[in-house]
C-alpha cells in the first residue's frame, strides 16, 4: 500500500472541480445545516445557562427572568444575522459586514475575533464535551478527560479535512438523539412539577420581596445583570449560518433564513427551558457534575431504567457539543479565507485540497484549539468567559454594522426604521454583555481572549503591509515592462512544430510576471528555442469556487490570459500556443500538464518564474508559496529538464 492509498483511506478522494452536480453534492438542505452550523448555537445550552445559573444560585427565583431575557436576546440576534443573509448574500457574516459598512479596520477587527472565537468553539465545545461525559465517571477516570479532548479534537481534523459534508452526515444521529432527550427531559421537567406550579409561583414571590428587601433594587439589577451576562455562552453559535452561506443549498438566503429560524427556535426553547427546570427541580452546582447531569438524574430518578435514560441524555449532550465544534471547523477555515483573498492573511488559507475543503485552516483551527486546551487544562469557565468576550465583539460589531446599513439606505429601503430598531435594540444587548463580561472577568480570563484577538489583529495587518509593498513593486515592474511593447518583428502565423525546440512556459495570469520570465528567456537563450507553449493552470480557490457559472468564468479568464501570452510571443516572431488544465491542485496539475506537453515536444525545457527579493526574510516563504521549486523536484523525477526564472522586486523602494 502506497502513500497515496493510505492518504485517500484516511483522508478520502479526490473530488472533480468539474462534475456538474459538485455544487449540489456538497451544499446543505436546512436539516443539515441546522446540524452542521446549528448544533454550535444549541450546544451552547450544555454551559451557557449553568454558568448564568451559578451567579443567581442564592437568589433562584430571578432564573424566571432570567430565562425569558435569554429567549428574547437569543430571538434578537437571530432576526438580526437573518438580516444580515438577506442584505449580505455573499456570506462571510460579521467580517463582510463590518468591512462593507464600518471600513477596513473594522472588518479586520470583527474578522480577528472571529478567528479566535472558532478557535475557542472548538476549544469550548469539547472541554463541556469531556465535562459532560465524565460526569457520570468515577473521579479516578478525570485524570484522563484532558487526553480525551486532545483525541477528539484530532479526530475532527481528520473528519473535516474529508469533508463537511461526509463529517455532518456521520454525527447527524448524535444531534437526533440529543433532540429527542432534552424534549422529554425539559418537557418532563415541567409536567412533573404542574401540579406545583401555583405554589412555586408563590415561594418565587415571597423570595423575590426577601430578596428586594436584602438586596435593594440596584443590588438586585446588578446581580441580574450579571448573571445575564456571564450566560453570554448561551447565544454562541447565532452567528455561525451567516458565515457559512457559501455552502448552503440554492436558493442560498432562503435555505440560510430557514436554519436561523431553526437555531433560534432551538436555543430558545433548550436554554429558556434548562434555566425553568434548575429552579423548578432545586438543583445546585455540585463539584463534578454538570448541572444538567444532576437535572437529568433528579427528573428521571423515578423512572424504569432512569439512570440510563440520564446517561444517555448527558452521552448525547456531550457527544453534541463535538458535533458543535463542527462550526468552528467550518466557518473558521472560510474567514480565513475571506481575510486571505483580502490580503490579511497568507493566500494559502484561501486555498483548497483535494476534497475541495480549506485543509491548511482545518490544520490551523484544530492545533490551535489543542493547545487552547492544553493551556487552560480544558477548564470549561476559564475558556466560556474567553468565548463569550470575542462573539460579542462580533455581535456588537455586526450590529452597529446594520444600523449604520440602514440609516445610509434609509431612502431605498421603506423598512428602515423598524429594522433600525431591531439593531439597535440587539447592539444595546451585546455591548451590555460585553462590557459586564469584559469588567467581572477580565482577571479570570478575559484578558487573554483580548491579547490574542490583538495579536491577530496585529500580524494581520503586518501581513497585509508586506502584501501592499509587494504589489506596489509589481506595479512598478509592470510599468516598466508595459513600455515595452513588441515591434519591428514579423508577426508569426506558423503553427508551433513539435522537432524544434520549444520552451515551456508555466504562467499565473497575463502580467508583468510571466512577460518578464519571457523576455529573460529569450534574452538568456539568444536563437535557441524556436516554439513557446505557456501553461496555466486555473487554481480554484474559495474566491473561485462558489457556483457553476464563476467557475467557468474564472476558467476562461485564465484561458483568455494564455491566449494573451501567445499572441504577444507571436508579435515576436515566435510560433506559440498554450495547454491549460483546471483544479485545486497547482503543483499535481502542473506537473502532470508538463510531463505531458514535454511528451510532445520531445526537445523541450520547462520554465517557470519566481519571486524572489532582494532581501529575504524568513516570513516570506509563509506568505509566498514555493510552488516553481515543488513543480521542479516533481519534473527532475521523470527526467524533465526545468529552470527557475528569478523575478527580484526591491520592496525598500
Amino acid at each position: 500500500m502506497d502513500i497515496t492509498s493510505i492518504k485517500q483511506s484516511i483522508f478520502g478522494k479526490p473530488k472533480d472541480v468539474h462534475d456538474p452536480n459538485i455544487f449540489h453534492k456538497l451544499a446543505l438542505i436546512p436539516t443539515l445545516a441546522w446540524i452542521g452550523l446549528g448544533a454550535d448555537g444549541l450546544s451552547s445550552s450544555s454551559y451557557g445557562p449553568e454558568e448564568a445559573f451559578r451567579v443567581i444560585v442564592d437568589h433562584p427565583y430571578l432564573a424566571v427572568l432570567l430565562a425569558i431575557a435569554t429567549a428574547f436576546t437569543v430571538f434578537i440576534i437571530a432576526y438580526s444575522y437573518s438580516k444580515m443573509i438577506e442584505y449580505f448574500p455573499t456570506g462571510g457574516g460579521g467580517y463582510v459586514v463590518a468591512t462593507q459598512t464600518l471600513g477596513k479596520k473594522a472588518g479586520v477587527i470583527s474578522g480577528s475575533a472571529l478567528i479566535v472565537d472558532y478557535i475557542l468553539t472548538i476549544t469550548v465545545s469539547i472541554a463541556a464535551c469531556g465535562d459532560a461525559i465524565f460526569s457520570f465517571l468515577p473521579m479516578e477516570y478525570h485524570q484522563y478527560k484532558l487526553m480525551f479532548q486532545v483525541f477528539l479534537v484530532l479526530m475532527l481534523i481528520v473528519m473535516n479535512i474529508r469533508g463537511v459534508k461526509e463529517s455532518i452526515y456521520i454525527l447527524a444521529p448524535v444531534f437526533v438523539v440529543f433532540i429527542i432527550t432534552h424534549i422529554i427531559l425539559i418537557g418532563y421537567g415541567f409536567i412533573g412539577h404542574a401540579g406545583e406550579i401555583g405554589p412555586v409561583i408563590q415561594e418565587i414571590k415571597t423570595d423575590y420581596n426577601n430578596g428586594l428587601a436584602s438586596l435593594g433594587t440596584i443590588g438586585m439589577m446588578a446581580l441580574f445583570f450579571k448573571a445575564y451576562s456571564m450566560g453570554g455562552g448561551t447565544y454562541t453559535g447565532i452567528e455561525a449560518v451567516s458565515n457559512g452561506l457559501q455552502i448552503m443549498k440554492e436558493p442560498k438566503v432562503r435555505t440560510a433564513k430557514r436554519t436561523m429560524v431553526y437555531m433560534s427556535l432551538s436555543l430558545a426553547i433548550t436554554a429558556g427551558g434548562l434555566l425553568f427546570c434548575y429552579l423548578l427541580w432545586d438543583i445546585k452546582p455540585e463539584h463534578g457534575k454538570t448541572m444538567n447531569a444532576l437535572l437529568s438524574e433528579r427528573v428521571f430518578e423515578a423512572w424504569a431504567f432512569g439512570g440510563v435514560i440520564a446517561l444517555i441524555t448527558i452521552f448525547s449532550e456531550g457527544a453534541l457539543l463535538t458535533v458543535a465544534a463542527q462550526a468552528g471547523f467550518i466557518d473558521g477555515p472560510r474567514v480565513m479565507a475571506n481575510m486571505a483573498l483580502d490580503g490579511w492573511l497568507p493566500k494559502r488559507f484561501a486555498s483548497l485540497s483535494e476534497r475541495l475543503t480549506m485543509r491548511d485552516g482545518v490544520l490551523l483551527m484544530g492545533f490551535a484549539a489543542i493547545l487552547v486546551l492544553l493551556y487552560t487544562g480544558g477548564h470549561i469557565g476559564t475558556l466560556v468567559v474567553m468565548y463569550s468576550i470575542n462573539v460579542f465583539v462580533t455581535f456588537s460589531l455586526s450590529q452597529l454594522g446594520m444600523c449604520k446599513f440602514f440609516v445610509v439606505n434609509r431612502k431605498t429601503k421603506p423598512e428602515w426604521k423598524s429594522h433600525l430598531i431591531i439593531h439597535s435594540i440587539g447592539l444595546l444587548l451585546c455591548t451590555t454583555i460585553l462590557a459586564i463580561t469584559c469588567y467581572e472577568k477580565f482577571g479570570a480570563g478575559g484578558w487573554l481572549t483580548l491579547v490574542f484577538t490583538l495579536m491577530v489583529v496585529v500580524v494581520c495587518y503586518l501581513i497585509k503591509k508586506h502584501y501592499n509593498k509587494v504589489s506596489k513593486a509589481i506595479k512598478k515592474l509592470n510599468e516598466k515592462i508595459i513600455e515595452f511593447q513588441p515591434s519591428g518583428y514579423p508577426y508569426n502565423k506558423e503553427v508551433v512544430k513539435p522537432d524544434d525546440r520549444t520552451a515551456i512556459q508555466l504562467v499565473s495570469g497575463f502580467n508583468s510576471f510571466g512577460i518578464h520570465s519571457m523576455l529573460s528567456i529569450l534574452d538568456n537563450f539568444p536563437w535557441v528555442y524556436k516554439n513557446f507553449i505557456f501553461v496555466g493552470v486555473a487554481a480554484v480557490d474559495s474566491g473561485s469556487f462558489r457556483n457553476h457559472e464563476e467557475l467557468v468564468a474564472y476558467e476562461e479568464n485564465v484561458k483568455k490570459a494564455l491566449k494573451q501570452y501567445v499572441e504577444y510571443a507571436r508579435k515576436l516572431g515566435m510560433p506559440a500556443d498554450y495547454r491549460f488544465s483546471a483544479g485545486t491542485d497547482v503543483v499535481e496539475l502542473a506537473t502532470e500538464l508538463c510531463i505531458n506537453t514535454a511528451k510532445e515536444f520531445p526537445k523541450s525545457t520547462v520554465f517557470a518564474g519566481k519571486l524572489t527579493f532582494q532581501e529575504e526574510r524568513f516570513y516570506h516563504k509563509m506568505l509566498h508559496n514555493d510552488t516553481a521549486f515543488m513543480i521542479q523536484k516533481n519534473l527532475q523525477q521523470y527526467g524533465v529538464t526545468t529552470v527557475i526564472l528569478p523575478v527580484t522586486v526591491d520592496l525598500k523602494e
